[in-house]
């Protein structure tokens, strides 16, 4: 009787495929929240979670209860080892799915909403605790502990950055130092062009034992359906590789035969269980997809790959044993990247663009000091998963050198930085830097008049992959106003200040569970067209009666305690928004004779200066290209108008905005 050849890993990941969700950040800021009301309760008090299935739906029931899930999971109480499986892992949660001390403090930090860095490293606050809880994570990976997010530190500390295929298909194989070596080395030597990342994954799966007994059984032993099953070393059943019987037989059939049986051997690619693992089967070996084609031209219409070429059984059986696994590899692999992504980038350290992932500046300078040092501490555990703690606490090599910090930041920029201070400006013009290449590259004029119109349609998923699905709509909307007034203002100004809002490493909006309500200030200096004066800019997605509901009293108010806070500032409001109830106008335009007083009543304004304008008249001004001196000059007279609600904006905003179309500017 053959052997049976076991599974064994050989790439870890962090969090579980089953749970894949947007606005990551949020998500897990609100499970917290969630999970500490439900153990809260007193019908929960004392519950054991572990093995109890009956407690495990009940938790599904009340994130459902509370709008966190949607839908009717066919197993809930899977579904909620899912939704919290992942904060576990990374020490937010313990294994009774309680808040860890760790869990406690970032629960604060998202109740106070103050996300401000307060550390060396120019890190969020939230994000500073998600980096050091990540490098302590750590995977079991064929009984070996393994920290993934050291290792990347490692890797990327060696090979300057990672492309995306890097980072998907060989970052992960990373399961011990000889492995990791090898991988960094291989990175490099395939930069020259001198291998490609497929020939590496088959070297790390062919240096492992269980693959080389089953190679060596393919080559020994009768090919039947139970042999290819068992080469095929399933992770969850032999049962699943039975199609591959098939695939071996037709492909053998038209290597060694020449019959064309092609059409057939597509059709065999299409039962493979994994349908990622057919579709790469089929892209290997056809020239086309399209079945009359592929009648038609029989063997042509196959690529001219090297296991077509097998001059015997043994090199023919060694060619499908590497298709077979690369392509299962591939697709394993490729299933971890967005997980593995999703959770590096709340430590907002890395950067993922131009197909490119690398350190921020200051992070990287950080971790190439101490680089040498991750390895030993790379392949363990910690006890102190669970606990928030200094970083020298997890290891005294992660103990940050400011001298050595800001020597290697200067030498990176070629400029002089000793202190916070001077590093924090340097840090800043980078990201103003990056940020200008962001919307040069991403959100050019014509991207955000395609935006505008999706926020006014209220096409979510187009929102969504055009700027990302880490924030909600309305903080996107208020990121995207937040651009565009950029755009609209030379560019001048601290606009990723103003907008007041949390953004990603690579300067992405992120949404936390308060939710995205922050106003945008523009401050502008005295000008020959203005006075020194502040611009709220507030911004909705509400229309109809819930525009009128929801906005009109924080507009007034978020204005009045600006001015009454800076008596001597002048102050104006812009409030944009896709539709704009008739009310809204009418309630902004009887604000220039309203007082507004303070919570005691002892201090008080006379009128303010509230202006609404619809995305329709701002992707005019935006589409030909006016700035703001002309916006404030429209804005300006409009403001002195006396005409009744209805007429004053059609006259003011519409008619005015309309001027620009015909080029009378």
């Amino acid at each position: 009787m053959t052997k049976k050849v076991c599974f064994k890993s050989y790439c870890w990941s962090i969090g579980t495929t089953s749970y894949r969700t947007d606005k990551f950040n949020m998500s897990i800021e609100l499970q917290l929240a969630l999970l500490k009301e439900f153990r809260t309760l007193p019908e929960n008090k004392g519950k054991v979670w572990t093995g109890n299935t009956v407690f495990q739906a009940e938790y599904y029931k009340f994130l459902k209860n509370k709008k966190f899930i949607k839908g009717d999971a066919p197993k809930p109480d899977k579904d909620a080892r899912e939704k919290t499986s992942g904060l576990r892992d990374i020490g937010l949660l313990d294994d009774e799915r309680n808040l860890t001390h760790a869990g406690e403090t970032l629960l604060k930090i998202a109740e106070s909403k103050n996300f401000i860095s307060d550390n060396l490293l120019e890190i969020p606050r939230d994000s500073y605790l998600y980096f050091k809880q990540l490098l302590k994570t750590s995977n079991d990976v064929d009984g070996k502990k393994i920290r993934p997010f050291v290792i990347f530190l490692y890797v990327i500390s060696k090979t300057k950055y990672l492309t995306y295929d890097e980072f998907t298909y060989l970052l992960p194989l990373c399961i011990n130092k000889d492995a990791t070596n090898k991988i960094i080395a291989s990175i490099i030597s395939s930069r020259n062009g001198s291998s490609n990342y497929e020939d590496i994954i088959l070297s790390v799966l062919f240096d492992m034992d269980n693959y080389k007994q089953a190679l060596q059984l393919l080559q020994e032993k009768k090919v039947t359906e139970d042999l290819i099953c068992n080469v095929g070393i399933n992770r969850k059943s032999a049962k699943y590789d039975k199609p591959y019987y098939e695939l071996y037989q037709l492909l053998k059939s038209i290597v060694f035969l020449h019959k064309n049986v092609v059409l057939e051997f597509y059709k065999a690619t299409k039962k493979l269980t994994n349908s990622k693992v057919g579709s790469a089967w089929r892209k290997y070996f056809f020239s086309s997809n399209v079945r009359n084609i592929i009648s038609k031209k029989g063997l042509s219409i196959l690529n001219p790959v090297p296991i077509l070429k097998s001059i015997d059984e043994t090199e023919f059986n060694e060619e499908f044993f590497k298709i077979m696994h690369l392509f299962k590899a591939k697709s394993t692999l490729s299933d971890y990247f967005d997980l593995n992504r999703r959770y590096f980038k709340i430590t907002d350290i890395v950067l993922f663009e131009d197909n490119q992932i690398k350190l921020d500046i200051l992070p990287k300078c950080y971790i190439e000091n101490i680089a040498d040092k991750l390895l030993e501490f790379a392949f363990e555990s910690t006890d102190l998963l669970t606990q928030d703690v200094n970083l020298e606490e997890i290891n005294s090599c992660l103990t940050i050198d400011t001298n050595k910090l800001y020597k290697k930041l200067s030498k990176l920029l070629g400029r002089e930085i000793t202190n916070k201070d001077s590093a924090h400006k340097i840090i800043k013009e980078e990201r103003y830097n990056r940020f200008h290449k962001l919307i040069d590259e991403k959100f050019d004029k014509n991207t955000l008049i395609t935006l505008f119109h999706y926020f006014e349609s209220r096409n979510d998923d187009e929102i969504r992959t055009l700027v990302t699905d880490n924030a909600d709509i309305p903080t996107i909307f208020e990121y995207i106003l937040g651009i565009t007034w950029y755009i609209i203002s030379n560019r001048e100004g601290d606009v990723l200040d103003y907008m007041n809002l949390s953004l990603e490493a690579d300067l992405l909006p992120k949404t936390h569970a308060g939710g995205g309500e922050a106003d945008i200030v523009w401050k502008y200096n005295k000008t020959e067209w203005y006075p020194k004066h502040t611009l709220l800019i507030e911004a909705t997605l509400a229309d109809g009666f819930n525009q009128r509901r929801l906005e009109m009293e924080p507009v007034s108010r978020h204005l009045g305690e600006y001015c009454l806070m800076n008596p001597n500032t002048e102050a104006y409001c812009i409030f944009i928004t896709t539709f704009l109830n008739i009310n809204v106008i009418s309630d902004f335009r009887a604000r220039r004779y309203i007082e507004y007083y303070n919570s005691s009543g002892t201090d008080y304004i006379t009128g303010m200066k509230i202006l609404p304008i619809q995305t329709s008249e701002l992707k005019t001004l935006l589409k030909f290209d006016i700035k703001y001196p002309q916006i404030y000059k429209m804005l300006e007279k409009a403001y002195h108008s006396n005409e009744p609600p209805k007429e004053w904006y059609e006259n003011n905003i519409i008619r005015e905005t309309s001027l620009y179309n015909n080029q009378n500017i």
